[in-house]
């Protein structure tokens, strides 16, 4: 039988020695009892997947605030392909899956709605700013609950994966470090893909160096920057690109940046415009209507302040949940 013990024995075996081992984890943060069938990291992947925070981001914008088609990516997609990115790197490098594909799953859990537009909309509004990272800490920590407490105590090193998955600060993990890569590899490559179905931008306006180093398409320029990332961290304690191929990622992120992401074809001023009001109105009125909050939010009342709840309200809500919920007040 391959229980938890002969997991974490495997582990030992079989993993690089700059992986993470489960039986070596710093822990939750309330002691529980162990599973006897799956490793610390298995549990928190299996959290992670079964929380209603996850099931919610297949209704969350990536990029495309109302794309016409059902092959545009949305938070869930975009979560699944870091997934996969981050898993087969972590496994050329000998490293722990289970912990990758946990950090992975749960990095975007704190999105808010109508994706980075929202974002900033209620980082303008919310005293003390709003960071998606630090919402999907919040979201595993508190704000899920299962069976009859607050959070899904997970793990320090998923914790610590999904919080720096985006900022300055370096994951104190391998695996988090990977995923804190693979979700750059993933977004630019899919947001190009999507952006040339929707003819924002075409393969010629590509930038050509980028191309030339990178690949031409979708596959290979994923391909060419995993075996790159997997070759630069072999027998090394931390994982990332090599220079060359870092540069040109960047540069690829640039070009989007200019091109896509800013695009008023994409981010129509109509549509921006729609996002900010739907977000300060839903703020103004649950500020005002606080009673009409969630009971499980507003039972925390004593331990955060309504401004606190009211923004976990709204980052929680899927894109057509903010805007039916913003038409019944109107």
């Amino acid at each position: 039988m391959i229980d938890r013990v002969f997991q974490e024995k495997r582990e030992f075996e079989v993993l690089s020695p700059f992986a993470c081992k489960a039986a070596e984890s710093k822990g939750r943060q309330d002691d529980e009892v162990q599973c006897d069938m799956r490793t610390c990291f298995q549990r928190d992947r299996d959290r992670i997947i079964h929380s209603k925070a996850f099931r919610r981001l297949m209704h969350k914008t990536q990029v495309f605030l109302s794309p016409e088609g059902d092959h545009y990516r949305t938070r869930l997609t975009h979560t699944l392909e870091v997934s996969q990115i981050a898993r087969t790197i972590a496994r050329g490098l000998a490293l722990n899956e289970d912990l990758t594909e946990a950090i992975s799953l749960g990095h975007d859990l704190g999105h808010t709605p109508f994706g980075h537009s929202g974002e900033s909309v209620l980082n303008r509004i919310y005293p003390g700013g709003f960071k998606h990272n630090v919402q999907s800490l919040r979201v595993v920590d508190v704000l899920e609950k299962r069976s009859k407490r607050r959070g899904m105590n997970l793990s320090f090193e998923v914790r610590d994966g999904i919080l720096n998955h985006t900022g300055p600060n370096m994951p104190a993990t391998m695996e988090g470090q990977v995923v804190k890569t693979s979700d750059r590899i993933a977004y630019i490559n899919h947001d190009i893909d999507d952006a040339l179905r929707s003819g924002v931008i075409r393969e010629a306006d590509l930038p050509a160096d980028c191309i030339k180093y990178l690949g031409a398409d979708h596959r290979t320029r994923i391909d060419t920057l995993v075996r790159d990332m997997i070759i630069n961290s072999t027998d090394k304690g931390e994982a990332s690109l090599s220079e060359d191929a870092a540069y040109y990622m960047n540069e690829l992120r640039t070009f989007m940046f200019k091109n896509v992401y800013n695009n008023k074809d994409v981010k129509r001023a109509e549509e921006l415009e729609n996002v900010e009001q739907v977000i300060i109105s839903l703020y103004s009125y649950y500020l005002e209507n606080f009673e009409e909050l969630p009971g499980e939010l507003r039972e925390m009342a004593e331990v955060s302040s309504p401004e606190e709840l009211v923004k976990d309200h709204i980052a929680g809500m899927t894109d057509r949940y903010a805007l039916g919920t913003y038409e019944k007040q109107r």
